[in-house]
């Protein structure tokens, strides 16, 4: 049976879906039609994981991550480990994953994407349904690197969105940013 909770964020992608169309929106609707622990990582197939386009308080940078397993420039995110807000999870993914305090984050989805993740030495290969949020930073911008980084970097959004050395969803995030006019 499908809950309140579970209803909104359906409402909500489908939003999105609308003003934005995404590949992906046909794979996240048919996962949130099966029997599942939709937010727990347990779950085999897959789960929601909840990030955050992390910007400065002009606008003009968003503040990437190296991530350690993945060895790859992403977006600041997580796990949502139970939690049916997204949106809570962007934000406290981005104050752990930053050491920035008084962030902001919008409520409405700002992407969602679904990817692999590769089986590890002790974890399965699964998907990642992952719903995105913008997360404003206040002036204050100097960061800390945690244990799941290996490195933090503000990167230039009109940079970004042209780059062909990083994620292609980190691209199609810059250019819908930059779109937005904020």
């Amino acid at each position: 049976m499908i809950d309140d909770s579970m209803k909104a964020l359906r409402a909500a992608i489908d939003c999105h879906a609308e003003r934005f169309g995404s590949p992906d929106v046909d794979a996240f609707r048919r996962f949130m039609d099966m029997p599942a622990a939709w937010f727990d990582r347990s779950n085999a197939f897959g789960h929601f994981t909840g990030s955050a386009w992390l910007v400065n308080a002009d606008g003009s940078q968003v503040l990437l991550t190296h991530h350690r397993k993945l060895q790859r420039w992403l977006q600041l995110g997580g796990h949502a480990d139970g939690e049916t807000d997204l949106a809570l999870v962007a934000l406290r993914e981005a104050e752990e994953e930053s050491g920035l305090a008084g962030l902001v984050v919008e409520p409405a989805i700002f992407d969602i994407d679904r990817h692999w993740i590769p089986e590890r030495a002790h974890e399965s290969g699964h998907w990642h349904f992952d719903v995105r949020h913008v997360v404003r930073a206040s002036a204050r911008t100097d960061f800390t690197v945690s244990a799941e980084s290996t490195e933090l970097a503000w990167r230039d959004i009109g940079a970004l969105g042209a780059a062909d050395d990083v994620d292609e969803s980190l691209r199609r995030m810059a250019r819908r940013w930059l779109a937005r006019g904020c």
